[in-house]
């Protein structure tokens, strides 16, 4: 199973349900990306190419992928989201979107949340306890 066929169709697909917050310049050479956004900072791989995210305010897609043995339906809220490691979340929040492939989650943050193996089945406006595995996956929406 592919979950995205090109960084550019990915962020069109997704780039609506991009988080906005702050991203802080990249020291050279490094793949992750440092963003600050819904009260947490996370680090996520870099997937727009070097050089193409500025320091500032910026939007980015957050894209992870669920940890199966951390993710299952929730009662309800309220939105959680933790940071685990260098570059992984686990939280509870409301399904926005379920699209082919993925769920929109919005976890304090907008999440592009996929799986490898079938997704959870939480209809939109249900709410999701995940997991992802590292590392979160970013992309800079332009």
């Amino acid at each position: 199973m592919t979950l995205e066929t090109s960084e550019q169709e990915f962020t069109a697909r997704f780039g609506a349900f991009a988080a906005d917050g702050t991203l802080y310049p990249q020291r050279e050479g490094s793949p992750l990306l440092e963003f600050a956004a819904g009260g947490r900072v996370l680090y996520l791989f870099d997937r727009s190419g070097p050089y193409a995210a500025l320091p500032g305010p910026g939007r980015v897609v957050v894209h992870g992928v669920l940890d199966p043995q951390g993710t299952l339906a929730a009662p309800g809220g309220p939105e959680t989201l933790a940071v685990l490691g260098v570059s992984g979340v686990e939280g509870v929040g409301r399904v926005l979107a379920a699209l082919p492939g993925a769920l929109v989650v919005q976890a304090r943050l907008p999440l592009v949340l996929g799986s490898f193996g079938p997704l959870p089945e939480v209809p939109v406006g249900g709410w999701l306890a995940f997991r992802t595995l590292p590392p979160l996956h970013g992309f800079v929406v332009p």
